[in-house]
């Protein structure tokens, strides 16, 4: 598993990507976004297998969008 600097960062990279190149898919999501110290649906706080799922989420989100566009 990725260490937390790489996933944030990753995070971080995917995140601008898509507010940049796809604002649509941007304005809605319908979430909040994973803060480090909150809970998460197990009421723990979020660790870095949860960012990492959330950053395929990411992943699978945005290509589902660039597969719709072609």
């Amino acid at each position: 598993m990725k260490n937390l600097q790489k996933l944030l960062q990753e995070l971080s990279a995917l995140t601008l990507e898509i507010e940049e190149k796809y604002p649509e898919l941007y304005r809605d999501f319908d979430e909040m976004p994973l803060t480090l110290g909150m809970p998460n649906k197990e009421g723990r706080p979020v660790d870095t297998k949860d960012l990492q799922e959330y950053l395929e989420t990411l992943k699978a989100m945005l290509e589902k969008e660039v597969a719709a566009r072609q």
